[in-house]
């Protein structure tokens, strides 16, 4: 395509709005209008199906489920009195509490203020708040936010020693719909632990947000914690980044969370016009059937040129991965359908895996998010005429039009700057684009039942261990592996066996091993009483 045409293209599939200084460019998407035609009627059916969800349609059928997390930034939406009170009502206490912690109405028992928050929490509890804290934390927040996202008992001690003596004016945030999360009631024993250790009061420093009538939120009543949130049970954890989940931790930041709401809210509006050419949700979608054919033979690459937007990626692999990767679609047909989603920040990408975007195999469309505003107050010259932002805005603009010149597709979204709005607006633009897609490809966007079987295999591994060590300590000679497993009665287990009594050993759990744990069939295996 000719310079004047390739001009042209990009002025017809600019998409353009003035009040959240928006830009989406899908102009280096190599469809046609002969594809954008073919589309019309699938876009016709997803249109219609995003406006039942967003009236309370049954949109999750497997749990009988509502969605509702565009009601969140709209409660005028929500489908009933009672929806729309509890959102309202949420959001003056979220701010109401951030108010009492900033004024020291709301005190830690030995210290005048909070100084730190510890957030406990998994997957949408962890990777919304942390995505939005590097974005939006003023420089010099009144409290510092600190993640406990995983069981790994180093990075919980890590955590917990960059804290020091800080944990006596820590607020800790316990993020869990069900309460029986097993990541994050692990990271909240250990939290426990640590205060108990040093004899504080975990109770008059923690909060739970969780769903209405959990366990957990029986235990925050039974021992008096400062405040419970609710977690609803029609907004999925994914999408829950604007309601408590995500809310609380960004008002103690000071971070402006009713511009996250209302740049989320005028976003959805210019993704409910049902004209796929004047909604960038659908465009987004458009761009995302063509280049994977409908069936996510491509990956999604996501590339942020802003420091504070780093984490954008991480937030969208759940996002996109979690409710798009189907075995089946609605109609019980075996589909295999998703999108691969990876990324890391802009410029930082050109020296990392650029050269392959460019030249390697051809399995990607990649995503461009631009920022137009450098920083704030002048910029220093590098060259006559030339700041770190100019080679910054260079870098995106040149690894762009290399990627065209070899026919590799690409997305660019551009913003004025990253604030409370524009980031709540990213947020709202890929939920809808999600949903948008799940229909294009007749898939539920809104469950994940392959996250829930791999907890049941996760708790069934741990229910082994037990039954292991049991039999481990009724027993008083060595034996093999084969004949630990035989008499478990689940000798097809052995391979795991082998490896829960490994991890036992290497953490000095009572086992005495001799043998090579390189050789499997040597190893010999006793308890050790005491």
């Amino acid at each position: 395509m000719d310079c004047a045409a390739l001009w042209q293209r990009y002025q017809d599939w600019l998409y353009f709005n003035a009040d959240l200084d928006f830009f989406l460019d899908v102009s280096r998407m190599g469809f046609d209008d002969f594809f954008v035609k073919a589309m019309q009627a699938k876009f016709e059916t997803a249109f219609a199906q995003m406006q039942a969800l967003e009236s309370g349609a049954i949109a999750n059928p497997d749990e009988n489920r509502q969605v509702g997390h565009y009601w969140l930034r709209d409660p005028e939406l929500a489908p009933t009195a009672e929806f729309k009170q509890a959102i309202v009502s949420t959001l003056e206490k979220i701010k109401h509490f951030a108010e009492q912690i900033h004024q020291g109405e709301l005190s830690p028992p030995s210290s005048e203020r909070f100084t730190d928050i510890l957030s406990i929490g998994i997957g949408g509890s962890a990777l919304g708040p942390q995505f939005v804290a590097q974005a939006l934390t003023p420089l010099t927040p009144p409290l510092q936010l600190h993640f406990i996202d995983n069981s790994d008992p180093l990075g919980i001690d890590q955590t917990l020693a960059r804290l020091g003596d800080r944990l006596a004016s820590t607020l800790v945030l316990v993020i869990s719909k069900s309460g029986g999360t097993p990541e994050t009631r692990n990271g909240m024993l250990e939290v426990q632990a640590a205060f108990k250790a040093r004899g504080l009061n975990f109770a008059k420093q923690a909060v739970a947000i969780t769903g209405i009538g959990s366990k957990l939120e029986q235990l925050a009543q039974i021992e008096g914690w400062l405040t419970t949130f609710p977690m609803h049970d029609w907004v999925g954890g994914r999408t829950s980044e604007l309601s408590a989940v995500g809310l609380v931790a960004a008002a103690l930041q000071k971070v402006d969370i009713d511009g996250l709401l209302d740049g989320a809210k005028q976003m959805d509006a210019l993704t409910r016009v049902p004209d796929l050419t004047h909604n960038p949700a659908a465009l987004l979608a458009l761009a995302w059937y063509f280049a994977g054919n409908g069936k996510g033979s491509k990956d999604m690459v996501i590339l942020p040129y802003k420091d504070s937007l780093a984490l954008f990626s991480r937030y969208l692999q759940q996002l996109v991965m979690e409710s798009l990767g189907k075995q089946t679609d609605l109609d019980g047909k075996t589909v295999y359908q998703g999108i691969a989603v990876y990324g890391n920040k802009g410029s930082t990408d050109q020296h990392a895996y650029v050269q392959q975007l460019r030249e390697g195999v051809p399995n990607f469309f990649a995503t461009f998010i631009e920022v137009l505003h450098d920083r704030v107050g002048p910029s220093v010259e590098l060259d006559p005429g030339i700041t770190s932002g100019d080679y910054l805005s260079g870098f995106l603009q040149g690894t762009r039009q290399a990627l065209y010149e070899n026919q590799r597709d690409s997305i660019t979204i551009t913003i004025g700057e990253v604030n409370a709005k524009t980031v709540g607006a990213l947020i709202a633009l890929y939920e809808r684009a999600v949903g948008f897609y799940a229909s294009l490809v007749n898939i539920n966007a809104y469950h994940q039942p392959g996250v829930e079987a791999g907890k049941k295999a996760a708790a069934s591994v741990l229910a082994l261990q037990a039954k292991l060590v049991a039999y481990l300590q009724g027993t008083s000679t060595a034996q093999s592996l084969s004949t630990i497993a035989e008499a478990l009665g689940q000798p097809d287990t052995i391979e795991t066996i082998y490896k829960i009594l490994r991890h036992l050993a290497y953490n000095q759990r009572s086992i005495d091993v001799s043998g090579s744990w390189g050789q499997p069939d040597t190893l010999k295996i006793k308890w050790v009483s005491g």
